[in-house]
């Protein structure tokens, strides 16, 4: 696989020659049209997790088409901004500056589904974007508390956590790979009869060839963009085999504005608002394991005030979500192994993106035309990128004395079996109060809480 090294020169690092080269990579200016495909290769990989859940969502509050694609649209253009304060920073205050992607975080799901359950029509979204705003506002002032808890992180610890992060991605891509869930009663009422069709692992595994060829025998560019590439050919193939439809691209207009407030004043509920502030604290608690792959896949140091700043770019993200008519936001994590695949970290190219994303929210034809690449295509991709999550995990674990501290195995063994629970018993928590199935729910989390409770009861810190 071809990993770029850190290239010289730039305007972000032409008056800072002290910096090391590591910190040069995250800072390095690239040429405009490079920013551009690399940003759309972000752009691509987190898409359909990007709509996702104004889908499902706009499904479960029973809104007409035309409302479900104002909030896709609204969904997109937030996602952009959440992006840009992310990586390119807002003050002091805002942005954790390192090569972040923000998107909509699938653990307010329940949540929000239990609210449109009890508030079916525009009652429920108005008490769904109530909530957000308030869980947004509470977040950015609990960011800093989760920043200064840095130090209960050390290398086996966030190894564990990255590589239990690659696991838990691997159900999205192979679950894109077979066309998608096998059943999804819970979300639109229908199975999934085409689930592991032969042509469906056809074509993901010629998009999964064709990014592992295109990584190890092209240079420059051409590796860089690998996934965006293969994503293509796949997306060409497809249409070829009439998998792919461009129907929806067609019918769509081509501009639209996206507008606050636009499904009416907000409802501000006060047990709504403590679910979706639960769930945030769990995306914090998530957040922080992205930026510490991050991080460690940049080489940057993470102080605790860059990463209360990240961390508080998710409640202000939230904030901004729910004043546009969408959801709460967080770090989608499935960028991270797009960084490490590439070798690219320079953090404007997840500026380009959010640029991108934002374009995308304002121009309904082009986003409906990236809705339409088969699932399957993006499954190819997906095994690849969230492989390379997990491999950095085991890359930070072999950096742990295992033979000087031997307790650390049990911190490993016990957190990422504790962490694969969700995985392999979807329904494992079906007989508990339904309040805490976000927290029980997220292999993230429960792998979280268990490694830094073993390490400081069982384990020691540091290796």
């Amino acid at each position: 696989m071809l990993v770029t090294p850190p290239e010289r020169g730039g305007a972000a690092g032409a008056g800072n020659n002290t910096l090391p080269n590591h910190a040069l990579a995250t800072e390095k200016a690239l040429p405009i049209g490079r920013l551009a495909a690399l940003g759309l290769q972000h752009v691509l990989v987190m898409y359909a997790g990007a709509i996702a859940v104004p889908l499902v969502i706009g499904r479960a509050l029973h809104l007409p088409p035309a409302q479900v694609a104002a909030l896709i649209s609204a969904d997109l253009f937030c996602c952009g901004i959440a992006t840009v304060i992310q990586s390119l920073g807002v003050t002091r205050w805002f942005g954790v500056r390192l090569p972040v992607m923000m998107g909509v975080t699938f653990a307010a799901v329940g949540p929000m589904v239990a609210i449109a359950e009890a508030h079916p029509g525009l009652e429920g979204a108005r008490t769904i974007f109530g909530a957000t705003i308030a869980a947004g506002l509470l977040t950015t002032l609990l960011a800093p508390l989760v920043g200064r808890c840095r130090q209960y992180f050390p290398p086996v610890v966030t190894g564990t956590i990255i590589t239990v992060i690659g696991i838990s991605l691997m159900r999205v891509g192979i679950g894109w790979a077979m066309g998608g869930p096998p059943g999804m009663a819970q979300l639109d009422g229908v199975n999934n009869p085409r689930y592991a069709a032969p042509d469906n692992l056809a074509l993901a595994a010629f998009v999964l060839l064709a990014i592992l060829a295109i990584a190890h025998y092209g240079r420059g560019l051409v590796a860089n963009v690998a996934v965006l590439l293969g994503i293509v050919l796949g997306c060409g193939t497809a249409a070829v085999l009439g998998k792919m439809s461009f129907a929806k691209a067609g019918e769509a207009a081509w501009f639209g504005l996206v507008l606050p407030l636009a499904f009416g004043v907000p409802r501000f509920e006060a047990l709504s608002i403590l679910m979706m502030t639960v769930v945030m604290v769990v995306v914090l608690i998530e957040s922080t394991g992205m930026f510490l792959a991050l991080a460690e896949i940049t080489e940057q140091p993470l102080s605790p005030g860059r990463l209360a700043a990240g961390l508080r770019t998710d409640g202000l993200g939230t904030l901004i979500g729910g004043l546009f008519n969408t959801f709460p936001y967080t770090s989608f994590s499935q960028n991270v192994g797009l960084v490490s695949l590439t070798g690219v970290r320079s953090r404007y190219v997840c500026v380009a993106a959010g640029v991108i994303l934002m374009l995308l929210g304002l121009l309904p034809k082009m986003a409906a035309l990236v809705e339409s690449i088969p699932q399957p295509v993006l499954g190819g991709a997906g095994i690849v990128m969230f492989g390379m999550v997990a491999a950095t995990g085991i890359r930070i674990l072999a950096g742990v004395n295992f033979a000087l501290h031997r307790q650390h195995l049990h911190v490993v063994a016990v957190s990422i079996g504790v962490g694969i629970i969700p995985l392999v018993a979807p329904r494992w928590s079906q007989h508990l109060p339904p309040g805490l199935h976000p927290l029980l729910d997220s292999s993230i989390l429960l792998a979280t809480l268990t490694a830094v409770t073993l390490n400081l009861f069982v384990g020691r810190r540091g290796t």
